[in-house]
């Protein structure tokens, strides 16, 4: 595996469990729906919004890596959330509607 990958695999892991622990977090989220924002904001779909998928997960994973845990879940808390909630929020517009 290649370095690049190798730090995605672990963003990857370390996105997954600031997704599940921000989701849970999120009084506007019923349980029935977590496991559908869960997909959303971890999917390459949401991740190419700010760059390339795996080149994101592994910007994650370096930061793991260098600066532990919680300096991950800062930096996902900064650069990814205000644009996942911009997303969310597009999606709940009424009139809204998705472009295929």
């Amino acid at each position: 595996m290649n370095e690049k990958r190798t730090k995605a695999w672990i963003g990857d892991a370390v996105l997954a469990l600031f997704a599940r622990e921000w989701i849970l977090k999120q009084d506007d989220i019923q349980p029935e729906k977590r496991a559908e924002v869960f997909i959303q904001m971890t999917s390459n779909k949401f991740l190419s919004a700010l760059g390339e998928p795996t080149a994101m997960e592994a910007e994650i994973g370096v930061v793991y890596e260098n600066e532990g845990l919680q300096a991950a879940f800062s930096f996902i808390e900064d650069k990814f959330i205000p644009i996942f909630q911009k997303q969310r929020n597009n999606q709940r517009k009424p009139g809204s509607y998705r472009r295929k």
